[in-house]
């Protein structure tokens, strides 16, 4: 009996031990997270200093939707001028009257203002630099401006505002105002963070754990807190249908590339959720910012060139300055990563500010994301990209009034960068009808709607790329509304080779393939009897061999029928995207395209696109250096000289005569390149339409079977020697 009092009077002390070095732990983690609440948004980081003034030069306002874009906003001080107009403008009520509250559009809903405007007014006066620290009068705005809005309890038509957009603005602005609010107003901001319950997928996953997070702050639970944390570490995977893919793209809404909606949201809120948990017991693991590192130094990287990120790479939000505040929201995400502290995200947040968001560009070479039907070409000074889509990947979408036009964006698009302005805020003024890269229907009525997320889309599989690293080979079979043809674009550092067969049409509408549909530069000039003549106005060409110089990019396009132009355009921003108001916009445009007539059946095209040219380049260009052996529905073939090099579409079983030496039979449809070295052959391949389990071919008789990739490498390449 003794010794049981004896081991009681010992364990219990223990115990109580224990549970207040649990407790005082407990609220050390809890107040460590609101502590870095007010680092992360009110101090910065020193990491970003550049960034933010890169930022405050080019702030993107509080007129788009895109939440990532919105939370850039945020960063962008208030300025004293605009604190005493908001002060001037708030009524009895605690309204702003230059806000629209009966807004009931599903995109850019102006009521948000208001939660936006709180937020700002809060960092404001808690900044401890800042001249409104601590001020009566803003606090007293605060209180006021909450008020209207526990009271008023407004909804948008979009569930997203009401359980995201929202709550995602004021939890912050109620833990950084934690300290001001009244008994009665932190009950009010509970029940508004309630909207927010876990569930869903991929980034919307992410984003409701993030406010059900705050929340728990507030209530101060941190087995809550922990649960939201242990929600969104969650997604910190690879492989899901939604989310980060095996290739380090990034889908959401099926199976979509979403690098500049969904996936930069994605980043962006995993960078700051890194800072918020960072020095507690929830921080995030080395293998969890290693994904999230990696996410970014092989997706993110390859898709932004000198500020901006590839249209292709943007999905439905065609924002005003989408291109460099999606770029620029991926750059703070980098910088922010790991909090400074972790030694891979240092080094991928330098490259991505390296290669970027400099003049120099260092990551130099070829990828093809094989789970998103998408292709990048990087050189030192010009960048390509290819969106495509397939039956097994979905090409864009549109929805909540953004997108309106984008109905053929995935349906072979080629952009080809040098400054990285080219395209920049165009689509007003664009002929969306002529995307870049893209063979379609010429007309003048409407565009073609999309009914949410691209449908109608592709009918074919055979839709994919090879790569060696250094450059590839992409195709597509398009199948659309009647409309078929088979596309081949090969990546080389010196030119890209792009090839059309067997297109055939159902309807009585012309079909044109486009070349280039850019901002005009003030050199564009044809290669014409000898000579350069300046395009004026638009121009018919049917000789072969046309040379075109527009800006630094060359096209030569051997046959067939092409139209220049240079011409004065107008448009609507309102026409893309639902949030802006009916104001024209204008612009001098340059479009180069090919003709193939009414109902085409058969019809081809070829032209070369070099990237970094000027006159003697133009002139001097050997289409012998890369060429078009054959141009077929059943085999499209290239050969690049310098390497001595084959460069194989087979779309059916065929047999290739390569040169007095070499004949290739083609056993199984797919790409390859045959390349001679010696006496044997380093044979590169793929099937693009990810069904195969091996590709069999014959090289002057000797035949060979190649196993393919399985399983989540389905689509990539392998290679071998013959």
């Amino acid at each position: 009996m003794v010794k049981k009092k004896y081991l009681f009077c010992v364990i219990l002390p223990l115990w109580l031990m224990v549970c207040a070095c649990t407790s005082t732990g407990q609220e050390a983690d809890l107040s460590k997270i609101k502590e870095n609440f007010k680092k992360v948004y009110i101090v910065g980081s020193p990491l970003t200093s550049d960034l933010q003034e890169a930022l405050n030069a080019n702030p993107p306002g509080f007129g788009v939707s895109d939440r990532v874009v919105m939370e850039l906003q945020q960063r962008v001080p208030f300025s004293k001028a605009f604190i005493e107009e908001l002060l001037a403008k708030q009524n009895e009520e605690g309204a702003w009257t230059d806000i629209n509250y009966a807004d009931k559009t599903r995109s850019g809903w102006e009521p948000r203002l208001h939660p936006e405007r709180i937020l700002g007014l809060v960092k404001a006066c808690q900044d401890e630099n800042g001249e409104y620290y601590q001020s009566e009068k803003v606090i007293q705005a605060i209180h006021a401006a909450l008020g209207f809005w526990f009271k008023e309890k407004l909804k948008c038509p979009n569930w997203y505002y009401n359980q995201i957009g929202v709550p995602r603005t004021l939890g912050v602005a109620f833990v950084l105002f934690e300290e001001h609010l009244t008994a009665d107003e932190k009950k009010e901001a509970v029940e508004l963070m309630k909207n927010s319950q876990f569930g869903m997928t991929g980034q919307n996953k992410v984003w409701l754990a993030g406010n059900v997070m705050m929340r728990a702050l507030l209530e101060n639970d941190l087995a809550l807190v922990q649960q939201a944390r242990d929600t969104i570490v969650s997604e910190i995977c690879t492989g899901k249908k939604e989310g980060i893919k095996d290739d380090w793209s990034f889908h959401q809404h099926g199976p979509q590339q979403q690098f500049g909606n969904y996936g930069l949201a994605y980043i962006s809120s995993m960078s700051l959720f890194s800072g918020l948990f960072a020095e507690t017991s929830m921080a995030f693991s080395d293998e969890q910012l290693d994904i999230i590192g990696s996410l970014l130094d092989k997706g993110y990287q390859w898709v932004i060139w000198k500020n901006n990120m590839d249209i292709s790479a943007l999905g439905r939000q065609l924002f005003r300055s989408a291109p460099e505040h999606k770029a620029l929201g991926a750059a703070f995400a980098a910088a922010e990563l790991g909090g400074g502290t972790n030694h891979f995200c240092n080094e991928v947040a330098e490259r991505v500010m390296r290669n970027c968001f400099s003049p120099k560009n260092s990551l130099v070479g070829h990828k093809h994301f094989w789970q998103s039907d998408y292709t990048l070409m990087r050189q030192p000074a010009w960048m390509a990209s290819l969106k495509m889509a397939s039956t097994r990947v979905l090409g864009t979408e549109s929805m909540n009034g953004d997108n309106k036009k984008g109905y053929y964006l995935a349906d072979g698009a080629l952009f080809v960068y040098d400054t990285g302005q080219e395209y920049l805020n165009i689509f007003p003024v664009w002929d969306w009808r002529k995307v870049p890269g893209v063979t379609t229907y010429e007309s003048d009525a409407s565009m073609p709607m999309l009914e949410k997320s691209y449908y109608p889309g592709n009918e074919s599989d055979f839709v994919g790329g090879i790569s060696d690293g250094k450059q590839g080979l992409s195709v597509m079979e398009l199948k659309r509304d009647g409309l078929t043809v088979r596309k081949y674009c090969l990546f080389t550092p010196e030119a890209l080779v792009v090839l059309g067969s067997g297109i055939q049409s159902d309807s009585l509408l012309p079909v044109t393939t486009s070349i280039e549909q850019c901002w005009a530069e003030d050199k564009a000039e044809v290669w014409i009897d000898g000579g350069w003549k300046k395009l004026e106005s638009r121009q018919t060409f049917v000789q072969k061999g046309l040379r075109v110089l527009h800006g630094q990019k060359g096209y030569i396009i051997p046959e067939g029928q092409c139209v220049a132009e240079v011409e004065n355009r107008t448009g609507r921003w309102n026409d893309i995207m639902q949030i802006y108001r009916e104001q024209t916009e204008e612009g001098k445009v340059f479009s180069l395209y090919m003709n193939h007539g009414t109902r085409p059946s058969g019809a081809s095209y070829q032209y070369y696109i070099l990237p970094q040219a000027d006159r003697k380049a133009v002139e001097r260009f050997s289409t012998d250096d890369l060429k078009i052996m054959t141009n077929t529905e059943k085999m499209q073939v290239v050969h690049v000289a310098k390497e001595d090099a084959w460069w194989i579409a087979a779309w059916k079983e065929g047999t290739c005569t390569l040169g007095s030496s070499l004949r290739v039979d083609v056993l199984t449809p797919g790409l390859y390149c045959i390349k001679r070295q010696g006496n044997s052959y380093q044979i590169l391949c793929g099937d693009p339409t990810q069904q195969r389990d091996s590709l069999v071919l014959e090289i002057n008789g000797v035949k060979k079977t190649i196993q393919l990739p399985q399983g989540k490498d389905r689509g990539t390449s392998v290679a071998c020697k013959l």
